[in-house]
């Protein structure tokens, strides 16, 4: 049975961010997940998780300066240093969050820059993160993200992600897999969640191509729940889109996807 979580940054925008645990709670939720936990100490979030028997899913290592545009610095040439700074903090938040999964963001590309030299630069980056999460056990995320959202970002495909996994060779490294994404670079989910599950660490859903509720849009995702579940993933599935008007008013996918798999 698909086991959600609640993706805070999107969802419940009409509270605030640390008010938003008690609404996903309120709602059924029982995990969630968010971009970046950094703006609010850990013992701060922790407590809200224990408040509302809530566990901690996911987060995102931090991405450079995200105001200014940076979605990420795995791949940049001389980030290094500061990528594993920001592995270093990650990894104090998990310890004290609990979660067991973090996402490393690639970072974007511009069309003068030699992906020879990102590719080179992100798979050391990426074995360092996994080495260094391995004593935590943690399970490091690499997402392949569409250039529609995200001009420029360096890692689009299902099988590129899954053959940089596989060159680096860690255990603890995966592939998120963002069905809206892929579905807007490449569709034909099944086959890939088929192809790629033993690889595949976290899964996230939304609609396409507005990335609304999962039920309004062009994807099946009944049928791909019935899915994952016959491949045996038993991780979280976050919900990361941005609600059509309430957050709580537009669950409605929700209930019917848990009473379907009750009944």
């Amino acid at each position: 049975m698909p086991r959600f979580a609640a993706n805070l940054t999107m969802m419940y925008n009409e509270h605030a961010f640390l008010d938003r645990f008690a609404a996903a709670a309120h709602d059924g939720f029982k995990a969630v997940e968010f971009l970046f936990p950094y703006d609010f100490p850990a013992a701060e979030i922790k407590a809200r998780l224990n408040e509302h028997g809530l566990t901690q899913a996911l987060f995102n290592a931090p991405p450079g300066d995200w105001s200014a545009g940076e979605r990420g610095i795995a791949s940049l040439p001389g980030r290094e240093d500061e990528f594993r700074r920001g592995i270093d903090t990650a990894l104090e938040y998990t310890r004290q969050l609990g979660n067991r999964k973090l996402h490393v963001m690639a970072g974007l590309i511009a069309a003068d820059q030699s992906r020879e030299r990102h590719r080179e630069v992100y798979l050391r980056n990426l074995a360092h993160a996994a080495k260094a999460a391995e004593a935590d056990g943690v399970t490091v995320v690499i997402e392949p993200i569409n250039t529609r959202d995200f001009p420029g970002f360096f890692l689009n495909r299902q099988d590129d992600a899954q053959s940089i996994c596989a060159e680096v060779g860690a255990p603890n490294l995966k592939v998120q897999f963002d069905c809206y994404h892929c579905q807007i670079v490449e569709g034909d989910l099944a086959v890939k969640l088929k192809r790629d599950m033993a690889g595949i660490g976290h899964i996230q859903i939304a609609g396409v191509p507005e990335r609304h509720e999962p039920d309004f849009g062009e994807l099946n995702y009944p049928y791909l729940f019935e899915l994952i579940d016959s491949l045996g993933y038993d991780g979280w599935i976050g919900c990361e889109y941005r609600p059509r008007a309430g957050t709580s008013a537009g669950l409605g996918w929700l209930r019917q996807t848990l009473k379907d798999k009750t009944a």
